[in-house]
């Protein structure tokens, strides 16, 4: 009898479920279907777990001179018969080159003198690499040739001291941003064409920027999609947009942004790149809609002075911001941040403020410096002060757990945080 019992109480409690939550099930239907961004939002949500879920899928064996991974990218497709590639600019002036799927090292490239600043794989051509190095040349390596030698030089003034680069989403481009010298600050511009047919080749500029900074040029970026734009930042406090295409300095200069303090990352993000962001050296965040330029809207977005006190992270764990991704997939912008023990920190950005998406562990034991988003296949790579390279992928187990000791060494390289010149003002909305 009590066996009866229980079956009827229980079809007449699920008679009373759905009663009750049968009319919600056509809103949520109704929704789902006719609300524009219904597709949207779950999407994001699940890209926020997939992120949430990135796991430690490989680790590459440092090397017998450790040195700090101060900046990654990754060839856009595979090699012939292999994967894609991974080359990382170390602090004890070399670049390295690893398989991207196993991270095994394949060799090492050592150009001109001087401390680097940056690394960027061609993107019509994944077998050249280029890299800065601070004593005036960007050099351009082949990886399929043997020879150590760049293919091409990209040299500057004698008084150059390069600290930031990139190379147009065309190829056509290459341009570096100079430290001060004297009263000097420089963006510098070269021909990237015929770079295979030059081997051995240098190549002078074709020109410079020489009034829109007055301080040292930390970040340069060129747009994603549209290769005479490039945007730039500077310990001066400001992030400029270039039209490069316009014949003068003065016509060049779209937009002139203030974030109040020193640029460490600079980015483009929103739906056709129209917003650009940076981070500060103090962990602030400043992000602005360059699309209202031409409106009566404001254009930031938002401007967070320090991350550290607006992300609510564990045990008070956020120490530093490294750098911007913005995911296509689900329209969104999000940040890397970390721990001085080497925990790295998701944060979502929207305009109402920043927000912890989750916290990766395990993985580094010092200070992260550098990371690379892979869209293609939803991966992260990261690189420290610890020496260590890590692939990580959602839902990814890493075969041996073992998490590398702190490295305590010295880098040839420190980054400088300075207190930023708020002379100059912003000349433009």
């Amino acid at each position: 009898l009590s066996l009866q019992q229980d079956v009827i109480a229980g079809f007449l409690y699920a008679i009373l479920i759905l009663a009750v939550f049968h009319p919600f099930v056509d809103l949520i239907d109704n929704f789902n279907l006719t609300y524009k961004y219904a597709p949207l939002i779950i999407i994001m949500r699940e890209v926020q777990e997939q992120l949430a879920g990135l796991r430690i899928a490989g680790r590459c064996v440092p090397s017998q001179e450790p040195a700090y991974l101060l900046d990654i990218a990754a060839s856009g497709a595979a090699q012939p018969g292999g994967s894609r590639l991974v080359a990382v600019s170390c602090s004890g002036e070399s670049l390295r080159l690893y398989d991207g799927e196993t991270l095994h090292f394949l060799r090492e490239y050592r150009g001109q003198p001087g401390a680097p600043s940056g690394v960027r794989f061609a993107h019509s051509c994944d077998s050249l690499v280029f890299s800065a190095r601070s004593r005036g040349a960007v050099s351009c390596w082949d990886v399929r040739s043997a020879s150590q030698e760049p293919v091409l030089l990209f040299t500057g003034y004698p008084s150059n001291v390069f600290s930031s680069f990139d190379v147009s989403c065309s190829d056509l481009i290459v341009c570096a941003g100079t430290e001060k010298v004297e009263k000097d600050t420089f963006l510098v511009f070269w021909d990237a064409r015929g770079v295979t047919d030059c081997a051995g080749a240098t190549k002078e500029p074709l020109g410079v920027y020489s009034e829109s900074h007055n301080d040292d040029i930390t970040k340069i970026c060129f747009h994603p999609l549209e290769p005479n734009l490039v945007a730039s930042g500077s310990t001066d406090g400001l992030v400029n947009v270039f039209d490069i295409n316009k014949d003068n300095e003065d016509d060049a200069l779209i937009s002139t942004c203030n974030s109040d303090s020193s640029v460490s990352s600079l980015g483009w993000s929103g739906q056709g790149y129209k917003q650009v962001y940076c981070t500060t050296h103090d962990e602030g965040f400043c992000w602005w809609d360059t699309a209202q330029l031409d409106t009566e809207e404001a254009i930031t977005l938002l401007h967070v002075l320090d991350a550290r006190e607006s992300v609510c992270a564990e045990n008070h764990g956020l120490h530093y911001l490294v750098g911007g991704l913005y995911h296509e997939k689900a329209a969104k912008l999000f940040l890397l941040g970390g721990s001085n023990t080497g925990n790295i920190q998701l944060i979502s950005c929207g305009t109402q403020g920043l927000s912890l998406l989750g916290t990766l562990r395990g993985g580094h034991s010092a200070t992260v410096r550098s990371f690379c988003w892979s869209p293609t296949d939803e991966s992260l790579l990261t690189g420290g002060e610890d020496a260590q390279l890590l692939l990580w992928k959602p839902g990814a187990v890493e075969r041996s757990l073992t998490k590398k000791a702190s490295l305590k060494i010295s880098s040839s390289v420190q980054k400088r945080v300075r207190v930023h010149n708020t002379s100059l003002k912003s000349r433009k909305k």
